[in-house]
């Protein structure tokens, strides 16, 4: 009755031992590939996939080709984008009064009006060259 159980736990030890580099091992299908993104666009070939890599394709429009790729263009106003320096130019005169100040209160408060206007257009022009569109309003 012991050789019995010994003879048992010897071949259950020696099928364990046989079949546990089978279950740990990876499948080598899986650990070897790499999957790789690319776009490609108009009627460009997309490149084929190797053993080694999965590639999967992006088709973009001809017109996209030399584009600023869209998470990294600008979106929203023109206020949105603009610096904060810019900006802190821009709260040096709020509040002003009088001459050359735009506003209704003090003499000659209109006369600034123009010049402020004519600033903020080549502003907007200037911006309008650099970034090849035209500010949200």
């Amino acid at each position: 009755m012991m050789t019995s159980k010994i003879s048992f736990l010897t071949l259950a030890a020696a099928s364990l031992a046989v079949a546990l580099p089978a279950l740990v091992a990876p499948t080598p299908a899986l650990a070897q590939n790499r999957v790789r993104e690319i776009e490609v666009f108009g009627n460009d070939p997309c490149p084929r996939s190797t053993d080694d890599d999965i590639i999967v394709c992006a088709r973009k429009s001809e017109k996209d080709r030399y584009r600023i790729p869209e998470k990294l263009r600008q979106s929203g106003s023109y206020q949105s984008r603009q610096s904060w320096a810019n900006r802190a130019i821009a709260f040096e005169s709020y509040g002003k009064t009088g001459i050359n100040s735009c506003s209704a209160v003090g003499p000659g408060g209109f006369t600034g009006c123009t010049e402020q206007l004519t600033k903020q257009a080549f502003k907007e022009l200037e911006e309008e060259r650099r970034n090849g569109t035209a500010p949200d309003q």
